[in-house]
Order: structure tokens, then sequence, then C-alpha cells
């Protein structure tokens, strides 16, 4: 016999809008897990290698605007930074009240070399989706990263 409440549980589970929440979930962890197998072959994190990419790609950020643009807090970017800064690939520069964040000639020589390999692993698991199917899939979740956007304030 079905209780109500797994009544209800299989009736979300129908909604399209759940399916795709966790096949995005399930497509994610596959990623997020086959990118930390792979950056560990240069002693980075996942979460090290945001910083090194974002820091790469805009040197001189103020650390807030870092903590900001990886959705993380100010004291976890602070431990990362500390972690990179301790192993030479990145520097803080006091400007004002802000940190600016810096590669150093090792964390750029690093960016360089993992920051290409990594962005090729990456499109290389969307080998499954024709170009047209990946340029759709970005806009429909561009589309709901917006929405979200506009519904959180």
């Amino acid at each position: 016999m079905t209780s109500v409440g797994d009544a209800v549980g299989e009736r979300n589970l129908r909604r399209p809008g759940l399916l795709a929440w966790l096949r995005l979930m399930r497509v994610f962890q596959k990623v997020d897990r086959g990118s930390g197998e792979r950056l560990r072959a240069w002693d980075l994190s996942v979460a090290q290698f945001d910083v090194l990419a974002h820091v790469g790609a805009s040197e001189g950020i103020v650390q807030q605007e870092l903590a900001d643009s990886l959705l993380v807090t100010k004291s976890n970017v602070c431990q990362h930074l500390d972690r990179m800064e301790g192993r030479g690939l990145i520097l803080r520069r006091k400007e004002g009240r802000n940190n600016r964040v810096f590669l150093t000639q090792r964390g750029r020589r690093l960016f360089d070399e993992v920051v290409p390999a990594h962005e090729a692993f990456i499109v290389e698991r969307f080998c499954g989706l024709s170009p047209a199917e990946q340029e759709r899939l970005h806009e429909l979740l561009r589309k709901l990263d917006r929405g979200l956007d506009r519904g959180a304030s």
C-alpha cells in the first residue's frame, strides 16, 4: 500500500524541474570528480584551480570580488589564498582597505599549463552533445541563472 507521503513524493519526482535538477547534479558530480582527479596531478584542488583561473584572468582582483565571483565566503577564499601563497603561486598586496591578488611567476607558469589543459578536459565532457545542443544548454542555464538572481532579491 502506498502512503500519502509516497504518492506526493512520486508526483514530485515526475516534475520536469526536479528531474532536470537531479540530472544536473549527477552530471556536475561526474565532471567535478573527474576534474578533481586530473587537477591532483598539479597538486591543486578544484577550488584552488578556480582561484588560479580567476586571478590569472583578472590580475589584481580585489580579494572580496574574488570571493564574490567564486560564490564563497571571504574566510573561505582567504584559506585558499593562504595555502596558495604558501606554495608561492599568488601574492596579496594591500591597497587601502583592500587586498589585491596577483599571480607570482610560478603561479603564471602553472596557470599557463593547467588552465588550457583543464578547459580541454571540460570541453571533452560535452562531446555527447552537438555544438548546437551545447549552445542551447548554455542559453537555458543562463536563463535559469538570471531568473534565480531576480527571484533572490
